[in-house]
C-alpha cells in the first residue's frame, strides 16, 4: 500500500485537483438558478383570521422578497372592504433584517363565506418610487363572520367573561 503512495506524483495530484475543480464548477453552472428570472415578490400564502377571543376579523398575506431590492423599499397592498367600503391601504417597509413579510387588513365586518375579496400588492422601491412589482390575488373565506361574538368573549389578562356578552350568547351554527 505505502509503495502505491510513493507513486504517485505532485504533478498528477495537480491535474487530479484541476479535473475535480472544473467538474465541480460545470455542476454548479448547471444547476444555478439565475436570480433574473425571479419576480422580486412571491405571495407564500394568504388567508382569512377569525379571532373569537378579541371579536376580530381580518385577512392577510405573507410575501417573500426574492431578489435584491434597495432598504427601505415598502410593500403596498390594497385590501376589498367586505362591508362595500373603499378598499383598505396598507404598507410596510423592507429592512436588511427580513426577507419575509406579513400583511393583514384592518379589522373587518361583512365577511362573506367563498366570496372571493381582491388583494392588489406592490413593491414600490426607495428613492424614486418605481414600481419593481405589481400583482393581484384573491382571498376567500370559509365561513362569514356570523360565528363572532358580538364583543370580545374575554377581558384581561385573567381571561374574565366580558360582562358585554348578552347572557348565555352562543355563537350560531356557521353556513
Amino acid at each position: 500500500m505505502l509503495n502505491r503512495l510513493d507513486q504517485i506524483s505532485v504533478r498528477q495530484v495537480f491535474f487530479a485537483s484541476i479535473g475535480l475543480v472544473v467538474i465541480l464548477l460545470a455542476i454548479g453552472l448547471a444547476t444555478r438558478e439565475n436570480v433574473a428570472d425571479k419576480p422580486y415578490l412571491t405571495i407564500a400564502g394568504s388567508g382569512f383570521i377569525f379571532n373569537y377571543r378579541v371579536a376580530d376579523a381580518y385577512y392577510g398575506f405573507t410575501a417573500i422578497v426574492e431578489k435584491p431590492v434597495r432598504n427601505y423599499s415598502r410593500i403596498e397592498a390594497s385590501f376589498e372592504d367586505p362591508a362595500g367600503g373603499p378598499p383598505f391601504l396598507v404598507s410596510t417597509k423592507l429592512t436588511p433584517r427580513s426577507k419575509r413579510y406579513g400583511l393583514r387588513s384592518p379589522p373587518l365586518s361583512g365577511i362573506e363565506k367563498d366570496k372571493p375579496y381582491r388583494v392588489t400588492v406592490r413593491l414600490v422601491q426607495n428613492g424614486d418610487d418605481a414600481v419593481l412589482f405589481e400583482d393581484a390575488f384573491t382571498v376567500a373565506s370559509q365561513m362569514s363572520d356570523v360565528v363572532m361574538p358580538p364583543a370580545p368573549l374575554t377581558i384581561g389578562p385573567g381571561y374574565t367573561r366580558n360582562p358585554d356578552l348578552p347572557d348565555g350568547w352562543k355563537a350560531p351554527s356557521p353556513e
